[in-house]
């Protein structure tokens, strides 16, 4: 790392704007698939929303709608930065720009961390429910670690390629999930389910309970990954169009898909759904599926969740390459991750060395973890935790950015004050929650596994610490910190140095 640091002048080694910035020709409806698919849509319809159900009751689609509306006010602010801050990097960009560059570098050495570990458990998942299918088609038992390893193989050459590869991967995939879980929800609510159609699960007044905090924690996890829509900034045509565009929907379409599935398991149970999700939540929808639509379905449902867990796993991996290759381009990791390949335009050195070190995260876990689950369930919630924390901050740093700048011509209080301050208090309150109930994340007693959030404060102080060397022995590279190079008074008119003048570091 010291030796891309000192390398003499910011195109040292060849990496200049010009080999470093991204390309692509994603649309709307691709980047809004490729977020999607980070949620895994039949694994959580399949899955979370049961132990939802059996935290709060029957009003668990209300956790979705609440955390639609958090995750809306989020997107007000962060959309109205990619407007007038025309750089790649995302929350490294936009912390930079907002809180400094030493929180910056150390928000992207953290949304790395957090993504990698979150890819981690999605790709022992992966394995297991591969390893699963294959032995329910009749086929050889195979560990969970060989099927790991055989996905791993698929999402390291898919990731060599440019990014329209992998959106039309996660496309199709999410294509199939959907029109599943939307059968199922039509024919349940066509049914009217055990006893007819109600409003009683939309009814606030039974949400506020014991598990309403539970249940809004897993509901705002199904949101994590929709802010990487900027990550692609390069990779889209007009990103001051599609970005925000693709925001919206994704953070629209999520929370709707999950509270009318969420809705649609609870009116097929009726009465008995939250006794049904508290004691078998792992079978509630395939029960559901064979009993309105069809008893043969449980194989497509296994199969599907395989591939959904694959894409949730390609999906993750593209967003580490990213962030690994803008700090390689700031010289805050090596520059080798910077060069993007001549050919696809992908950042084929940072897809790679991410394969390289989740693999290794993967074959230490096969040795020294011999329960899966808490593979799993480790790796997830740490790096759940580890965005939210992010998402807190960015919402934080946009407030700053624009009342450090002044408040651009068009946008309005909203925009660029309120919304942004609104975000923060609440997903710091999430944030504050998931500590709490950090157990709820990664398994074990309350208070046990603590100890595992000294990987994200280590990682955060690792690159602050970064920015530090940089600023006191390298000035002239630390002034490019957050994706600098391409800024232009017209996108840009104050950039990083009003926020010096104003002790932004």
């Amino acid at each position: 790392m010291s030796e891309a640091i000192n390398s003499p002048g910011s195109a040292a080694v060849g990496v200049t704007e010009s080999t470093t910035r991204l390309s692509g020709n994603l649309g709307t409806t691709s980047l809004v698939l490729s977020v999607l698919a980070f949620s895994a849509p039949i694994v959580t319809v399949s899955g979370y929303i049961a132990f939802a159900i059996g935290f709060v009751g029957d009003s668990a689609p209300l956790a979705w709608v609440i955390a639609t509306a958090g995750l809306f006010i989020f997107a007000v602010g962060y959309t109205t930065m990619t407007r007038h801050i025309h750089r790649p990097g995302a929350f490294y960009a936009y912390i930079s720009l907002g809180l400094g560059r030493l929180l910056g570098v150390g928000g992207a050495y953290l949304a790395s961390v957090s993504y990698m570990l979150i890819t981690v458990g999605i790709y022992t998942f992966s394995g297991v429910m591969v390893s699963a299918a294959i032995d329910h088609l009749g086929g050889p038992s195979i560990p969970w670690w060989a099927c790991t390893a055989g996905c791993w193989v698929l999402i390291t050459i898919l990731g060599h390629f440019q990014i329209e590869l992998s959106a039309k991967v996660l496309g199709t995939v999410m294509v199939f999930e959907v029109i599943l879980v939307g059968i199922f929800n039509l024919f349940v609510l066509a049914k009217g389910g055990e006893s007819g159609l109600s409003a009683e699960p939309l009814n606030p007044g039974d949400f506020f309970n014991g598990g309403t905090g539970l249940a809004l924690l897993f509901a705002f996890g199904n949101f994590i990954g929709f802010e990487a829509t900027a990550l692609y900034r390069d990779e889209v045509r007009q990103p001051s169009k599609t970005i925000p565009r693709a925001t919206y929907l994704a953070v629209f379409l999520i929370g709707a898909f999950y509270a009318l599935s969420a809705y649609s398991l609870i009116i097929a149970y009726g009465s008995g759904a939250a006794d049904r999700a508290v004691n078998d939540p792992t079978t509630m929808f395939d029960h559901a599926l064979a009993v309105y639509v069809n008893s043969n379905l449980a194989t497509i449902t296994l199969l599907l969740v395989s591939t959904s867990a694959l894409a949730s796993v390609l999906s993750t991996h593209n967003v580490v390459a990213r962030y690994l290759q803008n700090l390689g381009a700031d010289h805050a990791l090596p520059t080798w991750l910077a060069t993007v390949h001549p050919q696809h335009k992908s950042p084929y050195r940072s897809s790679l060395a991410n394969s390289i070190i989740v693999g290794t995260l993967l074959v230490l876990a096969v040795f020294f973890v011999p329960d899966e689950n808490k593979v799993i369930g480790a790796g997830s919630g740490i790096g759940t935790a580890g965005v939210l924390t992010l998402m807190a901050l960015v919402s934080l740093a946009v407030w700053r950015y624009f009342a450090t700048t002044g408040r651009p011509a068009g946008e309005t209080a909203w925009r660029v004050t309120i919304a942004p301050i609104i975000a923060f208090a609440i997903l710091a309150a999430v944030v504050i929650f998931a500590i709490i109930r950090f157990d709820l994340l990664v398994g074990g007693a309350p208070g046990q596994n603590l100890w595992m959030l000294l990987v994200l404060i280590a990682f955060l102080a690792a690159g602050s610490g970064v920015a530090y060397y940089m600023k006191q022995n390298r000035p002239d590279l630390y002034a490019q910190l957050g994706r600098a190079e391409g800024d232009n008074i017209a996108t840009d008119p104050t950039g990083e140095a009003q926020m010096e003048a104003t002790g932004g570091a």
